[in-house]
């Protein structure tokens, strides 16, 4: 098997190519109407990686937006709810009611692990 290309990991603080709707778009339209390859076209319009390219155009394909994260800069990526108190006292609370769950399921874990020796 043969790799080519530069397979670096990005660096600590490295700045991304940040390409417009409207210029993925532009590019997509060229490459739908013309008869470029994607290397050649990418090369011709700066794009670094043609793959990249590539992906633009099976998204337009698909009727698929080309930027799937948030706008404003939220993630894609949604984790669980984050859990909001309205007092420290309310937090502390809940924060003891965790602990008193843990304690509970500990202590049958330990009954089941003795259980099974014997």
């Amino acid at each position: 098997m043969i790799l080519r290309g530069d397979f670096s990991m990005a660096k600590k603080g490295q700045m991304f190519q940040q390409y417009t709707d409207e210029f993925k778009h532009n590019a997509v339209m060229k490459y739908i109407n013309g008869s470029k390859s994607y290397k050649a076209l990418s090369e011709e319009l700066g794009i670094k990686n043609n793959t990249q390219l590539k992906v633009w155009v099976r998204k337009w394909k698909n009727g698929e937006p080309f930027d799937t994260r948030g706008r404003n800069g939220e993630s894609p990526i949604q984790g669980r709810p984050r859990t909001k108190f309205k007092t420290i006292e309310e937090e502390r609370d809940y924060l003891k009611a965790q602990v008193d769950y843990l304690k509970k399921q500990y202590q049958n874990l330990e009954k089941e692990g003795k259980s099974r020796k014997k």
